[in-house]
């Protein structure tokens, strides 16, 4: 009864369409940031059931033997690269984790060429190089001066490593080049 009474109080309060505001102020600040170009926009691969990491003895260079893709982790990944060309956003480079789930929604997006960077590996599988990945992909992100978009297909562990967010998947997280500072977040609804 305690509980419904606060739930009720803080519903009344305005407290529930505080989050719905900041949601769309998340995604208008994205939109903005990636129509200016420069930014780095780090996105979480699509649905890809089964856990977190990856089955024993799994290899990077062997998609059979990682989690990878759902039917509708592929579909979402198309549908997010045609939600982001109506938008008319476009990426100067395109990395990826090597792991096939990230390559695929990458490659799935129909943006552009992608290229792996082993920086972007999955910390949650490699922990014991988790610093030296997430260093190094601050310092890739800190790195980028063109005056257009990077994106980065990764993993959520990765991104929340970098910038405190623990995406859902499929979601954009834009920061700022140079500082990797998150300026919104995007999310296929």
């Amino acid at each position: 009864m305690r509980r419904m009474r606060f739930v009720l109080f803080a519903l009344l309060l305005g407290f529930g369409s505080t989050a719905e505001v900041a949601g769309a102020d998340d995604a208008a600040n994205a939109w903005k940031a990636l129509r200016a170009g420069g930014h780095v926009a780090l996105m979480r691969h699509a649905d890809a059931p089964g856990g977190v990491g990856d089955p024993p003895g799994f290899r990077v260079d062997d998609c059979a033997t990682q989690r990878n893709l759902s039917k509708k982790g592929r579909a979402d990944a198309e549908k997010i690269g045609s939600w982001l060309k109506r938008e008319g956003i476009a990426f100067e480079k395109i990395l990826s984790s090597p792991w096939c789930r990230c390559t695929d929604t990458a490659k799935l997006l129909n943006l552009g060429t992608v290229e792996t960077e082993a920086t972007f590996g999955n910390v949650v599988v490699l922990r014991d190089q988790r610093e030296a990945l997430t260093a190094g992909a601050r310092a890739l992100i800190a790195r980028w001066t063109a005056p257009g978009n990077l994106l980065v297909v990764t993993h959520g562990a990765n991104i929340s490593a970098l910038t405190g967010i623990s995406p859902a998947s499929g979601e954009i997280v834009v920061v700022r080049s140079g500082s990797g500072e998150a300026v919104g977040r995007l999310m296929l609804e």
